[in-house]
């Protein structure tokens, strides 16, 4: 056994754990109407499939006061329970303990789906919703109580092995534990004992209704690094306090608050591995108690060193198992290599969820949708030949080579990998990269013939009698008619790529809002450039804010002293590189002048081969960015989709 430590058991209360691999609570987006679906069931059965040793089911609202987002779980409705019983016995079917996380958001919350004021513990309105709470009396608090309690009983009649009291991130209870949100002078504010007397009468009531067989958790925010929040050392006594109380079987952890701090508790790829680990370790140093920890264990490495390193008892693998189901069950099996590592790139998780959408994957286009059957297998084997090794490619070639297809792929270059590898190639962006270093020994090891350095022509298509053809050819740089034949006007791929060497002061031209244009400037800033980022849009690289990269982004580039110019467009270069930006929002012009000019821009298909062969008589499949220029989500996505819908005659 390559990993002891994770693939031993513990008893946690008195149940015991297959293995110390937890897929812990997060939103998914896919109740309906307020209850968990047969998607839910799907979801978390396929994880407890892979191998995991607990599952935490996303959040119950305990109370219709608190409902923060539209598709949240309504727990203290009686028509939950045959819904939990679905999820219950699916999970149970493979072997897996599961809980439920139980919480009320507090003033944490919108009134926008509730039609209700928001309750706290004090009138203190939350940076990210802006809406004042109302002060909760002790008459409603002990209704809380009763609504945590009703919840809980929901759970066991569900079929839940136990549950978890949600104390952190987003939560009522947190914020009776947080100076900055507790102001009260009755008993249950002032010091830590009164602060978190809510907390303790919730555990009470929670643990009485359950009795002593089922388990019962917290989960606690150690660190949420802003002013007045719970620091280490009061989450450390929290932690402490709560064991005394004899009503917790475990205590798990987390790092940030979701308002100013929400980046450290979904961290991105530009965030090290183990960032997280001093809050499990602090509090385990302290307390009896199996204690969890998180934060970016995206590999079976990283959670047995660990759990070696005494860090915690048990480790929360969320976007690692969304990202691979299989996660446990190949680490066990020692085919950790062939494991799809999360990239935290946050795209199809964390940023479909907050724009109201399901969660979803870079890397696991299957994720969220375990619940539709797929198609059957064909019959016959093909020839399918397919040009690009981009990731669109790569995935196309690895579904179609596990079909029983006789595949063969073509890429120009000398690697595969496309514009992602070289995407990886900027700061911060490595790991980027990774998806397609599995896609292709992926595609190896199912037999894939792989042909680099090729340049692939329609009489080459024709010589190989293919059955099916996929094209996965991308896209390329579009040249903006403002910048004509200069030569110092390149496209970020050329920067990044090696091709273009630039010195001196850059102005990166930044139309796509994302990574592009923000890692080269990183890039260009740390060889020394003088970099400015001009955006038409009123934030550079705006849509960071939805993979939780923008705060990173930000503070990184001041370090680096670049600047940043918005609502400005390009409208003319002169001699030399003397440019004009348009103020759009006021019409002022103003000239500056650069060394080098970098696009960002939008891009055009590579189609040329594909109009060559749609008429020819074989079956021809166009994917990815040789459609319409997009992100990686719709790469891997298209290039599974192209495979699986190959016929079998």
């Amino acid at each position: 056994m390559k990993y002891p430590r994770l693939f031993a058991p513990l008893d946690i209360g008195r149940s015991t754990v297959r293995n110390r691999v937890v897929f812990s609570a997060h939103l998914t987006n896919f109740a309906e109407n307020g209850l968990p679906t047969d998607r839910h069931a799907a979801y978390y059965a396929a994880r407890a499939a892979g191998g995991a040793g607990l599952i935490i089911v996303e959040e119950q609202s305990t109370h219709p006061s608190d409902q923060p987002y539209e598709k949240m779980i309504q727990g203290y409705r009686p028509a939950v329970i045959p819904r939990y019983r679905a999820i219950t016995d699916a999970v149970h079917a493979h072997g897996a303990l599961v809980l439920a996380q139980v919480n009320h958001n507090g003033g944490q919350s919108s009134g926008m789906y509730s039609g209700r004021s928001v309750l706290a513990p004090s009138a203190v309105p939350d940076p990210l919703f802006r809406e004042v709470p109302r002060c909760l009396d002790r008459v409603e608090i002990g209704e809380l109580v009763d609504g945590y309690v009703r919840v809980a009983e929901h759970c066991r009649d569900g079929g839940f092995d136990g549950v978890e009291l949600q104390c952190s991130q987003s939560s009522l209870i947190r914020m009776f534990l947080a100076r900055t949100t507790n102001h009260r002078t009755d008993e249950y504010g002032g010091d830590l004992a009164g602060r978190a007397r809510f907390l303790v009468e919730v555990l009470s009531a929670v643990r009485t209704a359950l009795g002593s067989e089922m388990i019962v958790g917290v989960r606690l925010s150690g660190q949420e690094n802003i002013e007045g929040g719970i620091r280490l050392d009061e989450a450390v006594d929290t932690a402490v306090l709560v064991e005394r109380t004899g009503s917790v079987d475990y205590i798990n952890t987390a790092i940030g608050v979701a308002t100013s701090t929400l980046h450290l508790i979904e961290a991105s790829m530009a965030t090290p591995h183990g960032y997280a680990n001093f809050v499990p370790s602090a509090i385990r140093e302290r307390v009896s108690l199996p204690v969890i920890g998180v934060g970016r264990f995206t590999t079976p490495e990283m959670a047995e060193q660990a759990l070696a390193d005494g860090v915690c008892d048990l480790v929360g693998v969320v976007r690692g198992q969304i990202a691979d189901p299989e996660f446990a069950n190949k680490a066990r099996e020692g085919r950790a290599r062939e494991v799809h590592t999360c990239l935290s790139c946050n795209q199809d998780c964390i940023g479909r969820v907050g724009m109201n959408a399901a969660l979803g994957c870079v890397v696991n286009p299957s994720a969220g949708k375990e619940f539709v059957a797929l198609p059957q297998l064909p019959a016959s084997r093909l020839r399918v030949l397919i040009v690009g090794g981009g990731p669109a490619g790569l995935q196309a070639a690895s579904t179609a080579a596990h079909a029983g297809h006789d595949v063969t792929l073509y890429e120009r270059e000398p690697q595969t990998g496309g514009q992602v590898r070289t995407a990886g190639r900027a700061p911060h962006r490595a790991e980027f990269a990774g998806i397609v270093d599995v896609l292709e020994a992926e595609c190896r090891a199912r037999g894939v013939k792989i042909r680099t350095g090729v340049e692939v022509d329609r009489m080459l298509v024709l010589t190989q009698k293919p059955n099916v053809v996929v094209i996965a050819t991308g896209a390329n740089p579009v040249r903006p008619e403002w910048a004509s034949s200069h030569d110092h006007v390149v496209d970020v791929r050329e920067v990044l790529d090696g091709t273009a060497s630039l010195s001196g002061r850059v102005l990166i031209v930044d139309e796509l809002s994302f990574h592009h244009a923000t890692s080269t400037a990183e890039f260009l800033a740390e060889r020394g450039c003088q970099v400015t980022v001009c955006t038409p849009g009123m934030v550079v690289g705006q849509d960071l804010g939805l993979t939780l990269d923008m705060e990173g982004w930000r503070r990184r580039a001041h370090g680096q002293s670049i600047t940043c110019l918005t609502d400005v467009v390009p409208v003319q270069l002169r001699d030399g590189l003397d440019i004009s930006l348009l103020h759009h929002p006021t019409g002022v012009t103003a000239n500056h002048r650069f060394d080098w000019i970098v696009c960002s821009l939008h891009q055009k298909p590579d189609d040329a081969l594909w109009n060559e062969l749609k008429d020819e008589g074989f079956s021809v499949v166009r994917i990815g960015d040789a459609v319409t220029p997009r992100r990686l989500d719709s790469a891997i996505r298209e290039g599974e989709q192209a495979a699986r819908s190959i016929a079998g005659t």
